[in-house]
């Protein structure tokens, strides 16, 4: 019995099986629900159990299938190579771990072996491990050092990092997560993450469930632990197939318990402010609403105008102008001021409930709630004579305050782009990696074994499965090179004259071999040059095209030009262009937009390119036209 959430992955191990002649497939299933139920109705020899499934993962269904079928043999079968999740999988009944990237044409003999072993479910867990069998595995050992390299990163980074199964079972942790967790590594591994949250377990597991099924890339969320005490932000993104379907969750947690102490700092320093200002003695503070009423009445009020808060309280502030200012309706007009352009500020005199006079500085601000609806005016009135320099040593404490509070929200702002971006990135990179990885492997080997089992279709559609996907890692791995070369300033070019039109008509070659439906059109003035290295220019053009296929809308239209003292290479397609609310940030390090797929790196890569040429790199947005991005680069004229 094969259960994964993988059709094309459960076709695959199918057909490998079936070639072998010695298990019969009795029933499949998406997820651990489906599972239970076909073990209770088929109660079959071998049951090989994926881990990440939507709905109910393996770790969580595993229990509950050997309950209900006592004697098969669960063989869990995984994506996530770690010893303690294999150990966690035999405490829980399995009988044997593979990992996926154990080569399947040998997977019948392994699944052989393990039924055949005398072993009953239960029995010590013995986690497949791949070896090299052929000349056809040379190609995947450049990959494998790319994903090692990709792993350092995960297990090294400073923030805390996860896999988890759908179902929100950790698969895989870093040691920066085990450090804000407070728990050994082990601990993690296996267990649920939702039961890590001292505070709000069920706020995590809906969070975790959000970030598979909602629309939004990222879901964050914050919760508490006991031991130690720390408050943590958790960033949740799923990864998803090239259908769009969720293979697991990407989990990034920091500890933010700093962060927050700041801000409940700040909120007692605001708490203090406001007692302040209802204690302080020599101002006249007090709320107005939008058409003038007294709302709010302090200590000073009382003490500069005479009126007690009951007194005040309900009344039109008109009340402390003379009369001569009152007929002229000189106090509305202050508000329509204020209310016109932020604040209003004057100097003049102002009338106590005893009927004399003082001269009053009076500032008038309006105040607007978190949704911009205007809710009334702040009123704050002085006697100068007194005391002038305590009113602007006020003044400068509110605007010092003001000035944080825009600092640290721009910070968090900021910081939580970052952290999405990063998160996202990651989590594409590693599935933009093993998906082809997949494909090459499986596809080379299937065509090794059974090469005449196949009809020349299917032997050519294989092969063309194989060159896109291998297509994919030669761009993917160049990209994440040059992009890290561009970040460390390790970046080193060996300028030399390169004819533009040559350059592009590989360009496109290149591009209708990858993509035999391309319709892609060339026009290049002959005899232009720019001086440059080569493979990076062309790495650029590739990364243009390769853009406007995937994003734009056919015919992609390539050509070159001489403008002044350069040359512009133009690629533009007919789409619909991009979305104003995205170009700000389209040469942006993993910008991809809404609803764009990719590493965010390839229109970064460009524009670093041509700047380190002395050129540059832009969009034209052009309406109905589609889409245009120029690189521009110095020209060589010939003396």
């Amino acid at each position: 019995m094969l259960v994964d959430d993988a059709d094309d992955l459960r076709l695959l191990i199918k057909t490998h099986l079936g070639f072998s002649d010695r298990f019969c497939i009795v029933a499949e299933g998406a997820d651990g629900v489906a599972a239970i139920e076909a073990a209770r109705q088929h109660q079959p020899d071998l049951l090989l159990l994926d881990v990440s499934m939507p709905r109910m993962d393996g770790l969580e269904a595993l229990p509950q299938i050997l309950a209900v079928a006592p004697n098969t043999r669960v063989v869990m079968y995984t994506g996530f190579d770690d010893a303690a999740l294999a150990e966690r999988a035999r405490r829980l009944g399995a009988t044997a771990l593979i990992e996926k990237s154990f080569p399947l044409e040998r997977l019948a003999d392994e699944l052989d072996a393990i039924c055949g072993d005398g072993g009953a479910a239960g029995s010590p867990s013995r986690a497949a491990v791949p070896a090299p069998t052929s000349a056809a595995e040379l190609d995947s050992g450049v990959l494998d050092e790319h994903l090692e390299r990709f792993r350092e990163l995960f297990e090294e980074a400073a923030i805390g990092m996860a896999t988890m199964t759908l179902t929100g079972y950790v698969v895989r942790a870093n040691k920066a997560l085990a450090t804000v967790i407070g728990r050994p590594l082990h601990d993690l591994l296996g267990s649920r993450y939702a039961d890590f949250a001292d505070d709000s377990t069920q706020r995590v597991v809906q969070a975790l469930h959000e970030a598979q099924e909602g629309a939004g890339a990222v879901v964050r969320f914050e919760h508490s632990t006991q031991s130690p005490p720390r408050r943590l932000l958790a960033t949740a993104a799923p990864v998803r197939d090239s259908n769009g379907r969720p293979l697991y969750l990407f989990l990034q947690v920091q500890d933010v318990t700093a962060q927050r102490g700041a801000e409940e700092a700040l909120r007692r320093s605001e708490e203090r402010f406001r007692l302040l200002v209802e204690a302080v003695q020599d101002y006249a503070i007090f709320m107005l609403d939008p058409t003038g009423v007294i709302a709010s009445w302090n200590a000073g009020a009382q003490r500069i105008k005479g009126y007690t808060a009951s007194e005040a309280i309900g009344q039109h502030f008109r009340m402390f102008y003379p009369p001569d200012q009152q007929r002229i309706k000189h106090p509305e007009h202050e508000l329509e001021l204020a209310l016109a352009n932020g604040q209003y500020e004057e100097e003049g005199w102002r009338i106590r409930k005893d009927g004399t006079r003082f001269w009053a500085s009076v500032m008038i601000t309006a105040v607007y709630d978190d949704d911009g609806e205007h809710v009334g005016f702040a009123k704050v009135t002085r006697n100068i004579d007194q005391r002038r320099l305590m009113q602007i040593e006020l003044e400068q404490a509110a605007g010092a305050l003001a000035s944080a509070n825009e600092d640290l929200a721009g910070a968090n702002r900021r910081l939580s782009r970052e952290a999405a971006d990063q998160a996202q990135f990651l989590a594409v990179t590693a599935h933009e990696l093993r998906s082809p990885v997949t494909v090459v492997s499986g596809g080379a080997r299937m065509l090794a074994q059974h090469w005449d089992d196949f009809d020349e279709s299917e032997r050519a559609g294989l092969f063309a499965s194989m060159q896109s996907s291998a297509t994919r890692l030669q761009a993917l791995l160049s990209d994440l090179l040059t992009a890290a070369r561009v970040e460390s300033g390790a970046l080193r070019l060996s300028m030399e004259p390169v004819d533009v039109r040559s350059l592009l008509v590989d360009a496109v070659a290149a591009a209708r071999t990858a993509r035999p439906d391309a319709q892609i059109t060339l026009e290049c003035t002959e005899g232009l040059r720019v001086r440059g290295e080569q493979p990076k220019l062309a790495q650029a053009v590739d990364n243009l095209i390769t853009n406007a296929i995937r994003h734009g809308a056919q015919p992609v239209r390539v050509g070159c030009r001489a403008v002044g003292a350069t040359v512009e290479i133009v690629v533009a397609d007919a789409g619909p262009g991009v979305a104003a609310e995205v170009r700000d940030r389209l040469f942006e390090r993993f910008a991809t937009g809404s609803g764009r797929s990719g590493t965010g790196l390839g229109l970064f890569i460009v524009r670093e390119l041509a700047r380190a040429h002395g050129g540059d790199a832009w969009y034209v947005a052009s309406g109905a036209d589609g889409a245009h991005f120029v690189l521009s680069l110095p020209a060589v004229h010939d003396d």
